[in-house]
């Protein structure tokens, strides 16, 4: 796992949450997800690279395509350290899979 800084980092760009958000509903292959972000599939792969460095997504190769999926435990981990940090008690609810 990254260190604080440089998770807040690789979480503060908006498309790198977007890729999130999208796979918080199952796995996608690259150019699903182009199309889901209206972005290029090569940008999209960038950003996929940087979160799978931290840790944060797996990819599983199925055929010819590789799908990418979030790695739940990498990010209970993250979401644990960020409530380290923040006071106000609004990361406190544990993410069970949803």
């Amino acid at each position: 796992m990254k260190s604080a800084a440089e998770l807040f980092k690789i979480l503060s760009v908006d498309k790198r949450i977007e890729i999130i958000e999208h796979l918080k509903r199952g796995s996608m292959c690259v150019n699903s997800l182009a199309t889901s972000l209206k972005a290029s599939p090569s940008a999209v792969s960038q950003h996929l690279r940087v979160l799978k460095s931290a840790g944060l997504v797996e990819d599983e190769r199925k055929g010819y395509w590789i799908h990418y999926s979030l790695n739940r435990k990498s990010l209970e981990e993250a979401r644990q350290r960020l409530n380290r940090i923040c006071t106000c008690g609004c990361l406190s609810r544990s993410c069970k899979g949803k």
